[in-house]
């Protein structure tokens, strides 16, 4: 068993051993195959590749002809437009039609930029000539352009439309449709055929200008003549400028309604970016004219500064806000051109604050004589007149007076445009406050000066200012404007100095009693004992205290009774005398029977019988003296 189990194991080896050696004998066999096969296929590679290749280049070679045939075919297109579009550009919009004649130059534009962009040198004839043919069209549009502008370009006058409230005139909306595509036919063919164009130089622009200015200008001619005229016409005896009386502030409004409209008509013909150019160059020349028109007012008011300064100020309060505005409407650069035209009127109204005090300081200095009568003097009203009138420019007013610094108006200045001093840091109402006050204080200062030394009486001094401060309350009492900034003036120094000149008759009632008669001195005018003074709150009886007083005592009281008389009846005679604003009279008579009726009340109380009832003596009783008291008002 063993035996036959060995044999078979060998059997199953030799098997195994006679497969192996076929497996080799096949192995070397695909070596060999494999071998050759790599042979034949370099073989094939070497024959084959240069064949491939020469396939690769011929596709590449074949794909940029097609491309080139492709760009030649687009080429070919502009200048096919060209002769396509010609025709009608030669011909005119008059003859094709606007539309038509727009989409030819549209067209032309199109083909001239795919010429420029493909920068073959062989399309540079073609580009001059379209440059050449966009000229042209250009050139044609400009002259529809400006003849559809003409049509409504006739003057207008700007009186009419402000003084009924109508909105100043624009351009139709039928006009302003062709309007439009033909300024953006022109920019964009100038634009193409013009290398040196500029954003500046947009022919469009130039040409609404050149239409649209004298439009304006035209407009506005007779409003700058008149603003002149209204304002020089007055006489060197004219006094001084009222609001409103020059026409410069006609000028000024039709001037913005204009812009205004003018900007209305620009925004809706050019882009956005063009409507502020576009509005300068149109308002160029009226605002030239303008600017003369208020070089010329600045020559009159200088030349009058006393009386005309205020135009200059309300030329400021009128003209600065404008600018503003315009501005902020049109977003045109407007405001610098007005701050250029209003620099020289400024200047004058910058200067006419220091100038202003000055004169009323030499004015008043200078006042030779004063009325014998205790009235005061035109100054007065006149510098009055000078300060409300101010007050009502509080607006410009507070501008110059914030760049001069607080106080610095005393000081002559040199007309400048820059402020000399820093701009001061209080409030600007407070700066028109304190000028307002020196400007009066300066007046009544040098008024009060010359009082004293015209008039030696008080009394007339007294009532000289006190007339001089009746006009000046009044003044601010009337003024809103002036209200705001002054407050009353100081009455009381008039009325002092008026009362001062009473002292004389209320000077004989003062009656002085002594406590015994050992301390009466000699000469004593009121003598009394103890025994004699009433008690009080006990009634006065004046036969006991008459009877009481020795005969050169009773002689005294009695010189006293007719010094009094004599020294106010001349009081009396002097104050009707005297010319007095009513409030003044009424003010210094209340103020005369305050001091004098209680004193004589008194004094009548304890002495009236020394005169026995006659009147020889005691000329007023108590109700007399307060009837003709009452009767000084």
């Amino acid at each position: 068993m063993v035996a036959q189990a060995h044999r078979e194991e060998e059997a199953e080896v030799e098997v195994l051993n006679a497969n192996l050696t076929k497996l080799n004998l096949l192995t070397k066999k695909i070596q060999g195959s494999i071998v050759r096969l790599d042979t034949s296929g370099q073989v094939v590679k070497e024959a084959i590749g240069p064949i491939y290749s020469n396939t690769q280049q011929l596709q590449i070679t074949n794909t940029n002809i097609l491309r080139v045939s492709e760009a030649i075919e687009r080429l070919r297109q502009p200048l096919d437009a060209k002769g396509r579009e010609e025709g009608v550009i030669r011909a005119g919009p008059a003859t094709a039609g606007l539309q038509q004649y727009l989409g030819a130059l549209q067209r032309v534009d199109h083909a001239l930029t795919d010429l420029t962009s493909s920068n073959l040198r062989s399309n540079q004839q073609a580009i001059a000539d379209f440059n050449k043919l966009l000229a042209s069209g250009s050139s044609q549009l400009q002259d529809l352009f400006r003849q559809a502008l003409q049509q409504d370009a006739q003057p207008v006058e700007p009186l009419h439309y402000i003084t009924k409230g109508l909105e100043f005139p624009t351009i139709p909306d039928q006009e302003l449709s062709q309007l439009k595509p033909t300024a953006a036919a022109i920019t964009s063919a100038y634009t193409k055929s013009s290398r040196s164009a500029k954003r500046d130089e947009n022919p469009a622009i130039r040409v609404y200008a050149e239409i649209r200015g004298p439009y304006l200008s035209n407009s506005l001619q007779n409003l700058a003549t008149a603003s002149i005229n209204t304002s020089t016409k007055r006489g060197q005896d004219a006094g001084i400028y009222r609001e409103g009386t020059s026409g410069i502030g006609a000028y000024a409004n039709g001037l913005e309604g204009m812009i205004t409209a003018e900007a209305d008509n620009v925004s809706k013909i050019f882009p956005t970016s063009e409507v502020g150019q576009a509005i300068e160059a149109t308002c160029q020349n009226a605002m030239a004219v303008f600017a003369n028109t208020l070089m010329e007012l600045n020559t009159f008011i200088k030349s009058r500064i006393l009386t005309d300064c205020f135009l200059a100020f309300e030329i400021i309060d009128l003209v600065t806000p404008i600018s503003y505005r315009l501005e902020t409407r049109t977003g045109a650069r407007l405001k610098s051109q007005f701050s250029d035209a209003l620099r020289p009127i400024r200047e004058t109204a910058r200067s006419s604050v220091s100038e202003l005090l000055e004169q009323t300081r030499q004015k008043a200095s200078a006042v030779a004589v004063l009325p014998n009568d205790g009235n005061t003097v035109p100054l007065v009203s006149e510098t009055m007149q000078r300060i409300s009138t101010l007050s009502v420019y509080s607006q410009p007013l507070q501008a110059i007076l914030s760049s001069i610094g607080d106080g610095k108006w005393r000081i002559a200045l040199t007309p400048t445009l820059e402020p000399t001093t820093t701009p001061s840091a209080i409030d600007s109402t407070t700066l028109v406050s304190n000028y307002l006050t020196d400007f009066l204080d300066t007046l009544l200062a040098n008024l009060e000066t010359r009082a004293k030394a015209f008039h030696r009486s008080k009394s007339l001094q007294g009532c000289f200012l006190s007339n001089s401060y009746a006009i000046v309350e009044r003044s601010i009492r009337s003024s809103p404007d002036l209200s705001r900034h002054l407050t009353s003036s100081p009455t009381h120094k008039a009325s002092s100095l008026y009362l001062d000149a009473w002292k004389d008759p209320s000077s004989y009632l003062l009656d002085v009693q002594y406590t015994s008669r050992t301390s009466n001195p000699q000469g004593s005018s009121g003598g009394g004992n103890a025994a004699n003074r009433p008690v009080s709150g006990s009634a006065i009886d004046s036969a006991t205290i008459v009877k009481a007083l020795s005969s050169k005592d009773r002689d005294k009281i009695k010189e006293k009774f007719k010094a009094f008389n004599s020294s106010f009846d001349e009081m009396v005679a002097r104050h009707k005398s005297l010319y007095m604003e009513r409030e003044v009279r009424s003010a210094l008579s209340r103020e005369v029977q305050a001091l004098i009726e209680p004193l004589y009340a008194r004094f009548w109380d304890r002495y009236h019988e020394v005169d026995k009832g006659k009147g020889k003596t005691v000329k007023y009783s108590k109700a007399d003296l307060a009837t003709l008291l009452i009767g000084l008002a």
